[in-house]
């Protein structure tokens, strides 16, 4: 057999194994979520008098209560589950194909793993501020800074171990000097802050989890194209790790689709986040990662077109944002704004990984 094999087989093993956890998982999760009273109170919901705010206050009105939050702890919980358990059956069998099995590995896997362990907890502990009613933020949870600086906190050690530890300076830029390959844009210490901006700019992308299903889909897309992308590239510990998610994020939504039955919350949208940054510098597809995120981009783009149109032109543009409560206040059924917005990330997921490819 060769390596190349093993290393295909290897993924979709572990694939196929944290998927099944999580799907056997997931109903003991909500159990335990529903028996905590794990979502925000009626009287948490913030209400404003403007029009924009009137009309996803409308919107949120048809939406079930009781729904728990951080049902993200399914996806980082089922991918350290699969790490613990190759890492542990590599090291106590004479088999080599099992002592192969570990993924866990130094240039690949350590950091993108701890992106997404530190980002999932940190998230945990603002639904759990939320859901409570404590902290910092007038409706529970950690403010917006205390969230923003831990966020640049992953950022800058993630920045710190790519540039320091691994020795990347280097950017990859496609079509650019030599088609298509591209060319290595050397930037020297400015990757440490390029890694900051980029993983802050991720992170604003987390307003996707808004109807059930919807940022679930979006993320095994994402995650999907950098599996892809991470084995072609001959990094197939990394690879691996891409498939776990993507394998957690579907059992993920077999429960989220609607009528979802717990939201992903920040303790899956600041690990996922987290995690893509990461991915997307290890592969070095930092220029394409608006491509393979497009909808994410989209959704903040939103966001930024209306304010600054309220802002100058005392005009809105949408009904509503994010986008999908655009098409939401517009009429759309919201499994049809759910699975268009699926076709379109895998479009782009598709779009953005033959592009690097081509690097």
């Amino acid at each position: 057999m060769s390596l190349l094999t093993f290393n295909l087989i290897r993924l979709l093993v572990l694939f196929t194994l944290t998927t099944s956890f999580s799907l056997f998982g997931a109903p003991y999760l909500i159990r335990i979520l529903r028996k905590k009273e794990f979502w925000k109170k009626k009287d948490q919901v913030k209400t404003i008098t403007n029009t924009e705010s009137t009309i996803l206050n409308s919107l949120r009105k048809e939406r079930k209560s009781f729904i728990p939050r951080s049902g993200g702890i399914l996806i980082w919980f089922s991918v350290l589950f699969t790490v613990i358990v190759a890492f542990l059956i590599s090291k106590n069998t004479s088999v080599w194909w099992f002592e192969k099995i570990n993924y866990l590995s130094r240039n690949e896997t350590w950091l993108p793993l701890f992106a997404l362990i530190i980002g999932s907890l940190i998230g945990f502990i603002d639904d759990f501020l939320t859901v409570k009613n404590l902290g910092g933020y007038v409706r529970g949870g950690m403010s917006f800074y205390k969230r923003m600086v831990a966020i640049i906190s992953i950022g800058l050690v993630g920045g710190w171990w790519v540039y320091f530890k691994l020795g990347w300076d280097t950017i990859h830029i496609p079509f650019i000097y030599d088609f298509p390959g591209g060319m290595d844009l050397f930037i020297g210490y400015w990757y440490i802050p390029l890694f900051v901006i980029v993983m802050l700019a991720s992170w604003a992308s987390g307003v996707v989890d808004g109807l059930d299903g919807l940022s679930g889909g979006v993320f095994a897309s994402i995650f999907g194209a950098f599996t892809i992308i991470a084995f072609a590239q001959g990094k197939a510990d990394l690879a691996t790790f891409c498939a776990t998610i993507s394998g957690s994020l579907l059992a993920f939504l077999w429960f989220n689709i609607p009528p979802a039955k717990f939201y992903m919350g920040e303790t899956g949208v600041m690990g996922l986040t987290s995690a893509m940054t990461v991915v997307a510098f290890l592969t070095d597809s930092i220029v394409v990662l608006p491509i393979i995120a497009g909808v994410l981009v989209i959704e903040v783009g939103s966001i930024i077109i209306q304010l600054l149109s309220k802002k100058y032109l005392n005009k809105k543009v949408w009904a509503c944002t994010p986008i999908h409560h655009h098409f939401e206040a517009k009429g759309w059924p919201k499994h049809n704004i759910t699975m268009r917005f699926w076709i379109i990330s895998i479009v782009f997921a598709v779009l953005g990984t033959a592009i690097r490819l081509l690097g």
